[in-house]
């Protein structure tokens, strides 16, 4: 019977196995790693369905694992969630930079990283059945200089490839699945990703976005595609079409 596997990678031994207790309650096989050497080496023998990585890990940090994961095709899916000391918006962004989906500031609540965890492994498991259910629709979705392809989870932008990370594409296939409409953080984070009210954090949502522009827009600092509408959250600015 399939088990989802789950890593989680932590030079605190007493935390990974509050961890791995916690997450083994809840019917997921835990893998543990204390180093990163150690947590590439498991991510390359194992299916894993989600790694939980801690930034501050000697030798090899968490986002040089992070880095070396979304550079590996047969990885580049598998949600992380980064787990920090660092409560800095900079260190936050840093790892949501190197491809990262969420990010949990210690000490946290272990009823909260649960709830993560699962709105991690939903998001995940939808994104890998993106392509089954595309080709009964459409195989791709087109935003004036954005192209979507649901098949192969790659895009392009004014006719040059870019690389999305599996939350930055999930986050702009839904703008464009819905052009025009506007969306808040708090909607963006239920239906996007899943989160439950107890676990949605606002800033998430501002970074991905962020993120987005950064490889979407000709000039970020002043979109044109994705547009902040004030007092409401965001939208794609530009009628959908498809082929």
């Amino acid at each position: 019977m399939f088990q989802t596997q789950i890593l989680v990678a932590d030079d605190e031994q007493d935390l990974v196995w509050a961890i791995q207790q916690s997450l083994n309650d809840e019917g997921y096989e835990v893998l543990t790693a204390y180093k990163g050497a150690e947590a590439l080496a498991i991510a390359h023998r194992h299916n894993l369905d989600l790694i939980i990585l801690d930034i501050s890990m000697p030798h090899l940090d968490g986002l040089e694992v992070c880095r070396l994961l979304r550079q590996d095709s047969l990885l580049a899916a598998v949600p992380i969630l980064f787990l920090s000391a660092r409560n800095t918006i900079e260190d936050r962004i840093k790892g949501l930079d190197e491809g990262s989906d969420d990010y949990l500031t210690k000490p946290f609540d272990l009823g909260e990283l649960k709830a993560r965890t699962r709105a991690l492994l939903r998001r995940g498991r939808s994104s890998r059945g993106t392509s089954s259910n595309s080709e009964k629709r459409e195989t791709l979705l087109v935003v004036g200089s954005l192209t979507l392809d649901l098949r192969s989870h790659s895009m392009r932008v004014r006719e040059k490839p870019v690389e999305l990370t599996p939350t930055e594409f999930n986050l702009i296939h839904h703008f464009m699945d819905h052009a025009g409409e506007v969306f808040s953080s708090q909607q963006l984070l239920q239906q996007v990703w899943g989160y439950p009210l107890e676990a949605a954090d606002l800033g998430l949502v501002r970074w991905h976005v962020k993120n987005l522009r950064a490889k979407l827009e000709p000039d970020p600092n002043h979109p044109v595609y994705l547009r902040t509408v004030k007092r409401h959250g965001y939208m794609l600015n530009r009628r959908r079409s498809s082929k």
